[in-house]
């Protein structure tokens, strides 16, 4: 055991190592053309040193280096009061409420609709259809629509981010509980019809649970999901919190280095939500006598 973590370690490591010593490189190859230019016109000599020197320093680059997304995060991070408007935790937290509240709807969404379409022909027939229909609508072009309609009746703030997270979250929800509803052997359904087992005793008994894989994997899918769909709803809000306006704020003004630290927070936020929804898998199945 202790062999393979550390070989785990070592190769996690190695990995990193790589993809470190590549980003570096690519920093100072985007960048050299601007530095390169601004060398001729202000005629200062210049060699490699200073070119990979002042890559890996300029306040607005094209590419940042990796230390310098680090020290922006412990800025944003550690550096600034959580209620600070500067601060990525409160960013981060305006984003992860509109996430949890879609999630939720979306969740609800799903879930009703696959067991109206498992248990209703008609549904089956009719509904499914749109659903799939509805994911082939980009998000881009949607979510501006939704926050123009839902402000025009003065409804704004979090719910029509949520709303938008629940529109791109409920479908992985929805297909994937169809496939876990229709998966028990037909022999277990005919089993239980046997003994007199009413559609509602056969669907807690029977149905229910074998969905439950179907469903954490749809929900793992789905949150992360979500989080996108709530920092995409922020941006034709114009918001001034979450990490989308973060993002907003700084391709507005340059700030390439603001830029990445969001999407690293977001990066960060979306793996901790899989991980717990993993966590909440592994007690529910553990609980349902699952083997794990």
């Amino acid at each position: 055991m202790n062999w393979f973590r550390t070989s785990s370690f070592v190769s996690i490591t190695t990995v990193l190592a790589f993809i470190a010593v590549i980003w570096y490189a690519a920093a100072v190859y985007l960048n050299s053309a601007v530095l390169i230019d601004k060398y001729e016109r202000h005629k200062v000599e210049w060699d490699f040193s200073k070119l990979v020197d002042d890559s890996w320093s300029m306040d607005r680059p094209i590419m940042p280096a990796p230390h310098q997304i680090i020290f922006d995060l412990n800025k944003s991070i550690f550096q600034q009061k959580i209620s600070s408007k500067r601060s990525l935790v409160y960013h981060g937290w305006v984003t992860i409420s509109s996430t949890m509240v879609g999630f939720a709807m979306g969740a609800i969404l799903g879930i009703l609709l696959a067991v109206g379409i498992v248990h209703v022909t008609t549904l089956n027939k009719s509904v499914l259809p749109w659903i799939i229909a509805s994911q082939t609508i980009p998000i881009l072009a949607i979510a501006p629509m939704i926050i123009l309609v839902l402000g025009a009746i003065g409804v704004t703030g979090l719910l029509p981010k949520a709303i938008i997270s629940a529109y791109l979250c409920f479908f992985p929800i929805a297909i994937g509980m169809v496939k876990g509803l229709r998966s028990p052997d037909p022999m277990h359904i005919d089993l239980l019809k046997t003994y007199n087992a009413t559609k509602t005793q056969l669907f807690l008994k029977l149905r229910w649970p074998a969905s439950t894989p179907f469903l954490f994997a749809s929900f793992k899918v789905s949150i992360a999901i979500s989080l996108v769909g709530a920092i995409v709803g922020e941006l034709p809000a114009g918001a001034r919190a979450g990490l989308g306006a973060r993002l907003l704020t700084g391709s507005y003004y340059g700030q390439t280095v603001q830029i990445w630290s969001a999407l690293f927070v977001a990066s960060l936020v979306a793996g901790t939500l899989v991980f717990l929804m993993t966590v909440l898998e592994r007690r529910v199945q553990k609980r349902m006598g699952f083997q794990t």
